[in-house]
């Protein structure tokens, strides 16, 4: 055989084995400095060259067995002469100015930065590196890509990637399946979309040819170049990658490298239940969670410190936990204090009276001196409590306290009543009973007391009363109003549609220069299903923000700007059934067009505006807009020296306002008066003088506001007959002003009284 056929014959053979063997990332230390060839080790020969994938996989197997017949060496260190040189400390951070492509289009300068802007949460400086230029970390350590090259060092081994970082457009890419596999999470492809599906933990991140979108977890994100297929190769920005996969890096400029930190320790933790642990009595469960960046399984777990699943004594015990994966890496150790507490004991109920022996119709002063071991707050059940008693002889008084456990205990105490008498029952209650609380007394003679004179201004708050229709059978727009300067709103309304709905007031600007939109005073409550207490409640809260400022607010809406207002109205969404309650005072300095909508709860409102019907108004309860909303009720006359009374939402002593429906255009009267806020100025109320608060047209539950004190009506239940009335003040010994703000509850009935009574003479 001449020479021309053995070389040709050596030729094809070393051909043949290469085609056997496709090669992805193979060892440096066994290839040639053309990185396609492999040179030969010990004394077995290996050639392996790159097979290009065809174009309908991309994605090719990567060899992890050699074909019969050869060895695959073990890598071996890089050769001294191909080392990459240490980077001195000194010299490491500083970055001079460089020639090559900056990574992901950044500019060099003369000035010594980086050429790459580090990924949010990565650490700017370079590691300490071996005679090699590499390092190991026992967290999964280091993974150098160096530039313009397809070799990589990953923890002090090389290796070479299909394809070399290349520069398209100013943009520096990397071949995703070199990144994928040397950091250890998992990838496949999707013939039809394209698309490289890489998973790491509970991440999904999808990449699509010739897209600068990738989505994580089905959120999209945009690369700084669009992904593409080079010889079979799917590359991609590798700032991007980086991104996604949640890898630091840093750039090293003198050694022409970038440099990314790989953490694939796994990560332990553990809750303990139940919160409150008691000496000798609670079970404790420690629930454990695990979790590994590139979904390595667990392997072992270990527990140290005063692990027990009872405590026997109270104090603190620490308890951690650490986690070994699969591969051998152990977590950081994840601690926990548990305050382990004295076992519940049960409340000590007490009370003292002032004395031991009254006479009938003697007030009889309680002091409750209850107390818990826990300092928890208590729950009070009185029984045979009275302001007075009329019956002579021994009486015994009792009370029971009860802890959030449903611990309790009973004190009893025996008082003494004589037969001489102090006070009568009506003259005890009149005296005696504390504001909030009722007193009964013939409702029937109070139409016939006479009825306070005053004087009537009134302050310009145009009000916005958006309760037609109350019940909310559909999606839609409950009201709509453009108001200017002082606007009140009254909102109540409830959601009867078998879906969670939210309600909200959305603010618009029609106008051509910025507005802004004080809140003085808002009130809100619930959902809940009872209409009485979100009124009641919602009142409550609009009283308090004017002693406290707390709703004091400001938005600034520019032209043509649409946002959602008073935004804890749709904090939380009404269930079916439940009711939304808003009392709240606004200023603007432009005209704002107010849209009252409910809409299903995962809705944007603002978007969906434009498409919601308007609703109609239900027939029974009000809607509409109504100026003046703020009636100042100013009495200059001595006040009870005799009965008399001060009768609200009649239409007739007080005048429904009168306004319009914006929606349909037709005249509207605000029965009740709902939403009006009554400042009543007593300018002289005679000594000993009681006021209190009647209902005369049905059930009330709300609150009032007295001498800057707000007052229940009434402490419990509700106002429920017209012999009822409720305590809301007493005057002292000495004549003096009084001064009451008032605005009627949601669900509760007019008209109101507030009717003033001389007490009789103090014994």
């Amino acid at each position: 055989m001449n020479l021309k056929k053995m070389i040709l014959v050596a030729v094809l053979a070393v051909s043949q084995t290469a085609a056997a063997v496709p090669a992805f990332a193979i060892p440096a230390s066994t290839q040639s400095t053309t990185g396609n060839v492999a040179a030969a080790v010990n004394t077995t020969q290996t050639v392996v060259t790159q097979e290009e994938p065809s174009a309908t996989d991309p994605l090719p197997p990567l060899v992890t067995e050699a074909p019969a017949g050869t060895v695959t060496p073990t890598p071996t260190p890089v050769p001294a002469a191909t080392a990459v040189p240490a980077v001195p400390a000194a010299t490491a951070t500083p970055i001079p100015a460089v020639t090559q492509a900056p990574i992901d289009g950044a500019v060099s300068t003369d000035a010594a930065v980086p050429t790459a802007t580090p990924l949010p949460g990565s650490t700017q400086v370079l590691q300490p590196t071996t005679t090699a230029g590499l390092t190991t970390s026992a967290t999964g350590g280091q993974l150098i890509l160096m530039m313009n090259s397809n070799k990589m060092y990953r923890n002090g081994t090389p290796y070479t990637a299909n394809q070399p970082m290349a520069v398209k457009n100013g943009v520096s890419y990397v071949s995703i399946r070199a990144m994928v596999e040397m950091v250890g999470v998992s990838y496949t492809y999707d013939y039809k979309t394209k698309e490289v599906i890489v998973t790491k933990g509970t991440s999904i991140m999808r990449f699509k040819t010739d897209s600068k979108i990738y989505t994580v977890n089905g959120a999209k994100n945009t690369m700084k170049g669009p992904a593409y297929q080079f010889k079979g190769t799917f590359m991609v920005p590798l700032t991007s990658i980086t991104y996604a996969l949640n890898i630091p890096y840093t750039v090293d400029n003198v050694q022409k490298r970038v440099i990314l930190t790989l953490n694939t320790k796994p990560t332990a933790s553990f809750k303990v239940q139940p919160t409150e642990i008691y000496a000798g009595q609670t079970i404790v469960n420690y629930v454990t969670s695990y979790s590994s960046p590139n979904g390595t399984p667990m392997a072992e777990e270990q527990w140290g410190g005063n692990k027990l699943d009872m405590y026997d004594q109270p104090g603190f015990y620490t308890v951690t936990y650490s986690v070994r994966d699969a591969n051998n890496l152990w977590s950081d150790p994840y601690s926990v204090t548990i305050q382990v507490l004295q076992p519940n004991q049960p409340p000590v109920a007490q009370f003292t009276t002032d004395k031991d022996e009254y006479k009938m119709g003697e007030p009889v002063i309680l002091t409750d001196t209850s107390y818990d071991p826990e300092y928890e707050e208590l729950t009070t059940t009185w029984s045979n409590r009275g302001l007075a008693y009329f019956n002579p002889g021994p009486t015994s008084i009792q009370l029971t306290v009860t802890d959030k456990h449903g611990l309790s205990s009973t004190f009893e105490k025996t008082i003494n009543i004589t037969s001489e008498q102090l006070y009568t029952q009506d003259e005890v209650a009149k005296l005696f009973t504390i504001p909030g609380d009722v007193l009964t007394f013939d409702g029937g003679l109070i139409p016939g007391l006479p009825n306070l004179p005053y004087n009537l201004s009134s302050d310009s708050y145009t009000l916005i009363r958006s309760n037609s229709p109350e019940t909310v059978n559909t999606e839609g727009v409950l009201y709509r109003e453009t108001s200017v300067g002082k606007t009140r709103f009254l909102v109540h309304h409830m959601n009867n549609m078998t879906t969670r709905q939210k309600l909200y007031v959305i603010a618009t600007n029609n106008g051509i220069y910025p507005a802004t939109i004080s809140t003085e005073y808002s009130g809100i409550a619930g959902p809940v299903t009872s209409p009485e207490y979100t009124g009641r409640i919602s009142i409550q809260k609009y009283y308090n923000s004017m002693i406290t400022g707390s709703s004091k607010a400001q938005i600034i809406l520019q032209p043509g700007q649409s946002v959602p207002i008073l935004t804890d109205l749709n904090k939380i969404a009404m269930k079916p059934k439940e009711v939304l309650s808003l009392s709240a005072d606004l200023v603007s300095d432009y005209p704002i067009l107010y849209n009252v909508v409910m809409v299903e709860e995962t809705k944007d409102p603002v978007a969906v505006l434009p498409t919601l019907p308007i609703l109609d108004r239900d027939g029974v309860h009000n809607r509409g807009t109504y100026p003046d909303s703020t009636r100042i009720i100013n009495v200059t006359d001595l006040v009870g020296t005799t009965q008399s009374k001060l009768i609200l939402g009649d239409n007739k002593n007080d005048l429904n306002l009168i306004g319009i429906d914006p929606m349909t255009g037709t005249e509207a009267s605000n029965s009740g008066n709902f939403g009006v806020l009554y400042k009543i100025v007593l300018d002289r109320v005679a000594a000993n003088t009681l006021i209190t608060f009647n209902p005369r047209g049905g059930n009330y539950l709300g609150s009032v506001l007295v001498n800057g004190t707000i007052v229940n009506l009434p402490n419990k239940g509700s106002l429920s007959s017209s012999d009822m009335n409720a305590v809301i003040f007493r005057t002292g010994e000495y004549e003096g002003p009084v001064d009451i703000t008032f605005s009627v509850a949601s669900g509760s009935n007019l008209p109101v009284n507030f009717v003033f009574t001389p007490l009789p003479a103090k014994k």
